[in-house]
């Protein structure tokens, strides 16, 4: 059975170059994280070969879920267990056709029609937001708010992972409208420990088991 994870945390090295995409991910994962997503847009393939490497080992040691974002070939290339995909990268039933049924395939749909569409094309989960504002997108969507993911979760049977602007203090009101799970970027990777703050994420998801399984 697939685990969608219901803590996703990004990586990130356009943001900040304090942590490489292990560290953070060894640091996220100590602090409860269930699900780790390499995202890196730019770079060198043989950096990003490296990178998304290290970042598969450590999360096999802690038997955590890896998927890599947007990069159907990287994620084939480290034998990551999915992809996370946006509407300007490859086709839903295409990611399904070469990665097979086993992957978990995550996609980023900013309407309910859109939603639909990639779950009859394969998509195992959903990612919808932006659901407050955040900085780590050069041109954000819209922000839909707690009343636009209610909404949403109410259309959508898949499991739906709520993005942007999250934190440790509006993550429960985010599972109540529904969600299953968040994912978090900046409110990790840019922390003064990210360690403890992922375990607010983690601690906070533990208390409010609503969202749907």
């Amino acid at each position: 059975m697939k685990h969608i994870g219901k803590l996703h945390v990004i990586t990130d090295f356009s943001f900040q170059q304090k942590y490489s995409h292990a560290d953070l991910a060894k640091m996220a994962i100590q602090g409860g994280a269930d699900t780790i997503q390499f995202r890196q847009k730019i770079g060198p393939i043989r950096d990003l070969l490296f990178n998304a490497a290290r970042v598969r080992e450590v999360c096999s040691e802690a038997d955590v879920t890896f998927l890599v974002n947007d990069r159907i070939d990287l994620a084939l290339a480290v034998e990551a267990d999915g992809v996370h995909l946006g509407q300007s990268d490859m086709p839903i039933d295409r990611a399904r056709a070469i990665l097979g049924e086993k992957a978990i395939i995550g996609a980023t749909t900013p309407s309910v029609k859109l939603a639909e569409q990639a779950h009859r094309q394969g998509a195992d989960y959903v990612g919808f937001g932006p659901i407050f504002p955040t900085k780590s997108k050069a041109n954000p969507t819209k922000v839909v708010g707690l009343d636009g993911l209610q909404a949403f979760c109410a259309e959508i049977s898949l499991p739906v992972i709520a993005i942007a602007g999250i934190t440790p203090w509006n993550a429960h009101d985010v599972i109540e409208q529904g969600a299953h799970g968040i994912a978090v970027m900046s409110a990790v990777t840019l922390s003064d420990s990210p360690v403890s703050t992922t375990e607010l994420f983690a601690k906070t998801l533990q208390h409010h088991p609503s969202g749907k399984v």
